[in-house]
């Protein structure tokens, strides 16, 4: 096992990773939304479990930290899946629900790994 460490204290757990590459597959997800992205080591995990013409969304205020998981992303083939919002979450998903009829009830799968203040 590798692990990195950067200036940040939140991120997935092993065993949350595991069940994150697991329940989008057995529920074949579609459209998926990810709050807390920091560097994307669970997103990277939902993106290859996903299929292929699905989609994942991750809101997170900071990209400095998405960017540190961005070349992984792009050697996987996976950044086509992502649509990485820099924001934080509240606003991007007040604007999502404005469009009820595209968004309500839109995402099979949400994950939130969220640091509570910044959200």
């Amino acid at each position: 096992m590798v692990i990195v460490w950067s200036r940040y204290f939140m991120s997935t757990a092993p065993d949350t990773a595991q069940l994150m590459g697991m329940l989008p597959k057995l529920v074949n997800t579609k459209k998926t939304i990810e709050i807390g992205v920091y560097t994307g080591y669970s997103h990277l995990l939902t993106a290859l479990s996903i299929p292929r013409d699905a989609m994942i969304r991750g809101i997170d205020p900071d990209r400095e930290a998405y960017e540190i998981g961005l070349p992984i992303f792009q050697k996987a083939g996976m950044e086509r899946k992502i649509n990485f919002i820099e924001s934080k979450a509240l606003p991007v998903l007040d604007k999502l629900l404005q469009n009820q009829k595209e968004n309500e009830g839109s995402f099979d799968f949400a994950f939130v790994d969220a640091d509570k203040d910044n959200t």
